[in-house]
């Protein structure tokens, strides 16, 4: 798809998995998304493992 595209799946992604924790009873006030899309892939290979490791999310778990 077009990268648009591809924003808007990522973005849809990282929405859904927001609402999924914040339904876990985790504060909105602890949380962000952001989908990077194709700009700053975890796994820059151009394979079905490399695509497949990039629609995952991932956490950045910080301590305060």
């Amino acid at each position: 798809g077009t990268n648009e595209y591809n924003m808007v799946l990522g973005a849809n992604r990282a929405k859904a998995t927001y609402d999924y924790l914040r339904s876990q009873g985790i504060e909105t006030s602890r949380m962000s998304s952001v989908s990077y899309g194709e700009e700053l892939p975890l796994d820059p290979s151009h394979n079905e493992g490399a695509w497949a490791k990039n629609r995952r999310a991932h956490f950045n778990l910080d301590a305060k």
